[in-house]
């Protein structure tokens, strides 16, 4: 691609008003994602859509909560156009219950990658606007970066006649641009159709200059805090990265890696994120009860809840339920519970009634809160 052809196209971007940006745009904040599950749209086999197939035939808990073709690295730079055709012919049919976001191309850096994601985004909302809740753009880089990609959105959303914040954004934050902005991604995003933060560790590496030693790549602590932390504050999902080390060998025998991986989505659930990355149908199983309250859990938090009612009732502020104190303070985090699980079986009642008992359920959900 020529180079006046790039400059006539980033122009174009720029010289687009303030209007395009869905500032007053009122967004549900409530979803559910405690597994961000892509899936290649296309791959060299018979049904070159099998990955895809397999995401959206998915059930119990193997179903995602986000399911996300992708277009981008999980596809063939050679099936990238084949990858397409899988989505827009597999949605219109498929009875996926969850929310799908293909994933496109995108590079702050290369306007290549930009014009296919353009045109890529243009064609999933011309041809299954209906059928998608977004698109995820990966290794985006500063805020003007983000708003770029939120315009090719919002253009096309106009262009095929779709209300304003019809078709949202999620982006992966992979580059040391998009670190660097975080709090300003986020605080716009607050106000605009821009839904979730996504971490991409194995770029955001590449691009430090880091290294793995003795086979461990960083964990990047600090950087999910932070990523938490700016989501929470602005309203938006955040999910940790993908964990590629899916099977294991010792002594001659192949494994699957659940262990380790569980290691990582808990370490993602303690800092407040709000799923985690699968690459596999076993990771979607693990991730979704991870970020689901245990039996237990919601058994004590639904016992906190209601001496902390009957408390008020008698006029007491606090009261010391299994040794803990319970106060407005500490109730919050039951009530988080509680809301946790009727999300959970809003969305995916087979979960919901397969771990927990049926009068636990209907205690959690007659309670006052």
């Amino acid at each position: 691609m020529n180079g006046e052809h790039s400059a006539t196209t980033d122009e174009r971007d720029e010289q687009t008003t303030d209007d395009t940006r869905t500032q007053t745009m009122t967004t549900d904040r409530s979803r559910l994602c405690r597994t961000f599950q892509t899936a290649p749209a296309a791959v060299p086999r018979e049904n070159t859509a099998k990955y895809l197939d397999s995401g959206l035939s998915a059930t119990g808990f193997q179903k995602p909560d986000w399911l996300v073709p992708d277009i981008e690295d999980g596809t063939a730079p050679d099936m990238k156009s084949e990858a397409l055709d899988n989505v827009v012919d597999r949605l219109p049919d498929a009875e996926f219950v969850g929310e799908v976001w293909p994933r496109v191309e995108w590079s702050y850096e290369d306007e290549r990658f930009r014009d296919r994601g353009r045109e890529q985004i243009r064609t999933l909302v011309r041809e299954v606007g209906e059928f998608v809740d977004g698109v995820v753009v990966p290794k985006v880089g500063r805020l003007d970066d983000v708003k770029r990609a939120e315009r090719v959105v919002a253009e096309a959303e106009r262009e095929y006649g779709y209300a304003e914040g019809s078709v949202g954004l999620s982006v992966i934050v992979e580059s040391a641009r998009a670190v660097s902005d975080l709090r300003e991604i986020s605080q716009w995003g607050g106000e605009s159709r821009l839904h979730g933060l996504v971490f991409g560790p194995v770029d955001y590496t590449a691009e430090l200059g880091g290294r793995e030693l003795d086979g461990q790549p960083p964990t990047w602590d600090s950087l999910l805090w932070r990523l938490s932390n700016e989501a929470s504050a602005n309203g938006l999902v955040a999910l940790g990265g993908p964990f590629d080390r899916l099977f294991g060998e010792r002594a001659g025998v192949r494994f699957y890696n659940g262990e380790a991986y569980a290691d990582q989505v808990e370490r993602e659930a303690q800092v407040g994120l709000d799923g985690s990355w699968s690459l596999h149908p076993n990771q979607t199983a693990q991730a979704n009860r991870v970020h689901m309250p245990s039996p237990s859990e919601l058994a004590g938090d639904v016992q906190r809840i209601e001496s902390f009612h009957e408390a008020k009732g008698d006029g007491t502020g606090a009261v010391v339920v299994d040794g803990q104190m319970v106060d407005e303070a500490t109730y919050k985090n039951f009530v988080n519970t509680v809301e946790t699980v009727t999300v959970i079986h809003e969305v995916a009642p087979e979960q919901t009634t397969t771990l927990y008992d049926e009068e636990l359920l209907d205690r959690a959900f007659d309670l006052d809160l």
